[in-house]
């Protein structure tokens, strides 16, 4: 869609967005800005950090210019339509019950565009099993450091729904290159990536992921 038009205020919190509908894609996103985030830190204190700085230098994720992102225009009912669904499903998954939630594109960059932080700096695609989420995040908003940004074209290709348990990081990649399949291993502020991941699936009831017929598909544990 062309040009822009001022969502509605936020909502409180990120929605199913911020809570894992993208948890995956999300995951590659939030590593990379950690990582870089973690060099102006302090570079002895954690794994990832080392790990992910070759990473993100042979995925050219990080440069001093921003890259054009898609923008897309809302409607309050659209909003209002998507925010009731994902709130629907949360409130099953986390009580043990069966729960699906299907989302298009437009449902997710709803969800993309409600919230200040992602506005306008994310939007996703999905053909077929393949979703694409483009980004172009600028890091001082995060770190109070101006000048540097967090550009990502990420794709993510699921045959078949996948437990978040062991996710598939061979089918992730960022501009081109698939994240490293020990990823999950790291450590951030000496605890596992895998172990912040294994904390969102036990908190949102979450069980696993799938992106097929242009849809991401969300299943709860008991699904």
């Amino acid at each position: 869609m062309n040009g822009w038009v001022d969502a509605p205020p936020p909502r409180r919190g990120l929605g199913c967005f911020g809570r894992g509908c993208l948890i995956l894609v999300v995951f590659a996103i939030v590593l990379g800005i950690a990582c870089f985030a973690g060099m102006y830190w302090g570079l002895h204190r954690h794994s990832a950090i080392f790990h992910g700085l070759y990473w993100l230098t042979k995925a050219r994720a990080i440069a001093q210019t921003p890259v054009p992102v898609p923008q897309f225009t809302v409607s309050d009912a659209q909003i209002q339509s998507v925010h009731e669904r994902c709130e629907d499903f949360e409130q099953k998954a986390r009580a043990g019950q069966p729960a699906q939630l299907e989302l298009t594109p437009d449902d997710i960059n709803t969800l993309i565009t409600t919230n200040q932080a992602t506005r306008g700096k994310v939007f996703v695609s999905i053909e077929g099993d393949r979703l694409r989420c483009q980004a172009s995040v600028p890091l001082g908003e995060l770190m109070g450091r101006s000048g540097y940004y967090f550009n990502g074209d990420i794709t993510v290709e699921l045959k078949s729904a996948e437990s978040l348990e062991n996710p598939p990081l061979n089918r992730i990649t960022v501009n081109g290159e698939p994240v490293p399949g020990d990823l999950l291993n790291w450590k951030y502020r000496f605890k596992r990536l895998r172990d912040y991941l294994a904390d969102y699936r036990n908190d949102s009831g979450v069980g696993s992921i799938e992106i097929r017929d242009g849809r991401l598909i969300l299943k709860s544990h008991t699904e």
